[in-house]
């Protein structure tokens, strides 16, 4: 029951989203120097496996707040993954990240937000009455289940579009598991 539940609910935030957004995406990864993801907690999570998707197909990606991570600079962007927009941790970077010279992209559930405000595109998922109380979906499970196969869809559009052969990907990666 709850697994139907569960994917019923994100198709239908998915089926909400504007199906133009992998395209917009795609371009603002292939126009950055570098590429930077962020979140806070499970949106964190989700910004992490993205990290690793892009790094599988050739984008020079980090993630904020790694040790390893290098400094941001103009001609990069950053995507911050923020349900709310509101995320304290997550405006922080934003605000060092304009005043660095870097795009901002924000994917939320809302357009309109302090992230948002400050950032040169914000990709909606669904649309904001989809995320109430939904039992056996607490605290945000939506958005991160409906953003992480958003991205990963993303990625299979990207693949597709460059023609990127999963054995170039697999020399990505990780042989030291």
């Amino acid at each position: 029951m709850h697994q139907q539940l569960i994917i019923e609910k994100i198709s239908g935030v998915l089926e909400a989203t504007d199906d133009a957004y992998d395209e917009k995406l795609t371009q603002m990864l292939d126009k950055a120097s570098r590429i930077f993801v962020a979140g806070a907690g499970r949106s964190g999570l989700v910004a992490r496996f993205f990290a690793m998707r892009l790094m599988h197909g050739g984008y020079d990606v980090s993630v904020v707040g790694e040790i390893v991570t290098p400094s941001l600079r103009k001609g990069d962007l950053l995507i911050i993954i923020s349900g709310s927009g509101e995320t304290e941790t997550m405006i922080s970077f934003t605000k060092r990240a304009k005043e660095l010279g870097a795009e901002i992209a924000l994917i939320s559930t809302k357009k309109q937000s302090t992230i948002g405000d400050l950032s040169e595109f914000v990709f909606q998922i669904g649309s904001p009455e989809q995320y109430g109380k939904v039992l056996g979906m607490p605290m945000g499970t939506t958005f991160e289940l409906s953003t992480l196969l958003f991205l990963e869809a993303t990625i299979s559009h990207i693949i597709h579009e460059k023609g990127i052969p999963e054995e170039e990907m697999r020399t990505r990666h990780a042989n030291l598991e």
